[in-house]
């Protein structure tokens, strides 16, 4: 292998460590955690996430399947972002996606990292989707406008029918869930902080 393509490939490492790094705080998991969904020593998965040795495949399966994402995250989409635009802008080709496995919501990140102090996400709830009949509870503040269709929000028991152009914010108020009452698909952007996911 010459230079030039070590250079590349040590460039790769240190990407997708980064990228397992930001995620793995979004969610909230230690490293001694996640070692411990993937039977794998905290050493070994610190390396990774500093660039420092290589991810197999199967192991990039074991950690995405460990942090609920699918093996595309870590991939991105379409052609690599100018240099000048790296942890800047996501071009709408390029944003990372997540489906939730038969609920009908789709999720897209729109922040170009997850590192910062806040995440920006565009949520697309199918007619009848929801976030689940669980409560989600985050740490911090959340943000959001319904950019089009019907969205009722449910904070601490409270039910709240917004329509598209109508803005919430709630602070640590403890449990919320989100649903599509409607018969079109409801878009919402969301701002996060800290970064959760």
């Amino acid at each position: 292998m010459t230079a030039k393509k070590r250079a590349a490939a040590a460039g790769v490492d240190r990407a997708l460590g980064h990228q397992i790094r930001d995620l793995r705080h979004a969610k909230g998991i230690t490293i001694p955690e996640l070692a411990a969904r993937i039977d794998r020593s905290v050493g070994w998965l610190s390396q990774i996430e500093r660039g420092i040795s290589e991810v197999t495949i199967s192991a990039l399966h074991q950690i995405a399947s460990a942090l609920e994402v699918q093996v595309s995250w870590f991939f991105g989409n379409g052609a690599p972002a100018a240099d000048d635009e790296l942890g800047l802008v996501v071009r709408h080709g390029r944003r990372r996606s997540l489906d939730f496995h038969g609920s009908g919501v789709h999720e897209e990140i729109l922040s170009p990292n997850l590192s910062g102090q806040l995440l920006l996400v565009e949520s697309t709830f199918a007619p009848g989707a929801s976030t689940g009949d669980r409560d989600r509870e985050r740490r911090g503040e959340e943000a959001g406008v319904v950019v089009s269709g019907t969205l009722e929000l449910m904070v601490e028991g409270r039910s709240m029918r917004l329509e598209a152009g109508d803005s919430f914010a709630f602070t640590r108020r403890g449990p919320h869930r989100c649903h599509n009452p409607g018969r079109e698909p409801a878009v919402v952007l969301w701002v996060i902080t800290p970064p959760s996911y």
